[in-house]
């Protein structure tokens, strides 16, 4: 297993009749996605956000906890793929994990695992 945070370029499709991952281009490389493993969503460091340090006294602002804060919080997760990937058609397959971010729109490359 690799780890990477490289950015991609992703095409979504039906993958297995699941709205996924179809396409990415990593190093100027096109891989195809043939499965989709899994899907998750990781959250935001919540508990080092200002609301959380202000419960633990550790924050001078107030803490409230309002609208942005929350919004922030919700932008900051993640949603991650683990897929099985090819580049070309008869190219040698591995395993991906592709991640999104939903406030930013940002697409990265976690993992290889092949």
């Amino acid at each position: 297993m690799r780890s990477y945070n490289d950015p991609i370029e992703v095409r979504r499709g039906l993958v297995c009749g699941l709205e996924a991952p179809a396409q990415f281009l990593w190093r100027n490389r096109l891989w195809v996605v043939r499965d989709v493993q899994n899907r998750w969503v990781e959250t935001g460091a919540w508990w080092d956000g200002p609301s959380a340090r202000a419960l633990r006294g550790t924050d001078s602002r107030s803490g409230r906890g309002d609208a942005e804060e929350v919004e922030a919080d919700l932008l900051a997760e993640e949603e991650v793929w683990r897929v099985v990937a090819a580049n070309g058609r008869a190219g040698h397959q591995g395993v991906y994990e592709l991640s999104h971010v939903w406030g930013t729109g940002q697409w990265r490359l976690r993992t290889v695992m092949d």
